[in-house]
């Protein structure tokens, strides 16, 4: 009974600790009001809101891929940042036209919005944001077509908010270190540019890879080499391996957080 009560006498006593919530935990989704309230109140005010998109890659990489792509490196971004969460990934984005179909559009499963519905997504989710207390919101994407428009985005609420303490940031080396810097690394390790690919090829299905292996089919990929554009291939991902996308998956979180801390650095 003594040590009992000495017990409960020593935890009354301990300070309390305005640590963040669910011992670190990043995603919006997976906490309560309340350990948002009390995140941001702790100085966590930095908010990531990741946009993937569902869009064919071949016959071995699900439609999901940028959608679990943009999540889970969020995350990692926002882990290092130490002061951010991340946000739902938007998952519906512009894909091409309906109809008649275009671009990816042309494959079963692709989901496409207007540029216009979009662009009001992104700027609601933005303001929701701002109105619950968060100052700096980023904008990154994991898909190439509608990178104009997290800018344009970024670029209107800015505006729009001239003269406060919330600042929108779109951040281009998201994309950038995927796109442009992780096949020069695959480059210098003697890949080529037709292995590499611009889409489902060598680097997109090693990142995918690196992420959530469980979205590659890689007994599809001898198929996806032959089929090429056909099969809505530009690459060839037969020598794909996570190891390969683990190069990408660092390079694009460094760059990424280096990029939102300069940005947030710019507007002290």
């Amino acid at each position: 009974m003594r040590a009992a009560i000495m017990a409960l006498a020593l935890w009354a006593a301990a300070p309390s600790q305005p640590a963040w919530s669910k011992a670190g935990g990043v995603f919006l989704e997976n906490l309560t009001w309340t350990e948002v309230r009390d995140d941001l109140r702790a100085g966590k005010t930095t908010i990531i809101i990741p946009v993937g998109g569902t869009e064919q890659s071949g016959p071995h990489i699900a439609l999901g891929k940028h959608n679990a792509r943009a999540r889970v490196l969020a995350g990692k971004i926002a882990t290092a940042l130490g002061n951010a969460l991340v946000a739902p990934v938007i998952a519906y984005v512009p894909e091409g036209s309906i109809t008649p179909p275009a671009a990816h559009m042309r494959f079963a499963g692709t989901i496409s919005i207007s540029d216009d519905t979009f662009k009001s997504l992104l700027s609601s989710a933005a303001r929701s944001f701002r109105q619950h207390g968060f100052t700096d919101i980023v904008l990154i994407g994991d898909h190439g077509g509608y990178q104009s428009q997290l800018k344009a985005v970024a670029t209107r609420l800015n505006r729009e908010w001239a003269g406060t303490r919330t600042r929108a940031h779109y951040i281009a080396e998201y994309y950038k270190a995927a796109d442009i810097d992780f096949p020069k690394i695959l480059r210098d390790k003697g890949y080529t540019d037709k292995q590499i690919g611009v889409h489902a090829g060598l680097a997109d299905t090693s990142l995918t890879m690196a992420l959530d292996a469980g979205l590659v089919e890689q007994e599809n990929t001898a198929r996806a080499a032959r089929e090429g554009k056909a099969a809505g291939v530009d690459g060839d991902p037969r020598a794909s391996s996570a190891a390969l996308g683990q190069l990408g998956v660092d390079l694009i979180v460094a760059k990424t957080v280096a990029a939102i801390r300069s940005a947030q650095n710019e507007q002290r």
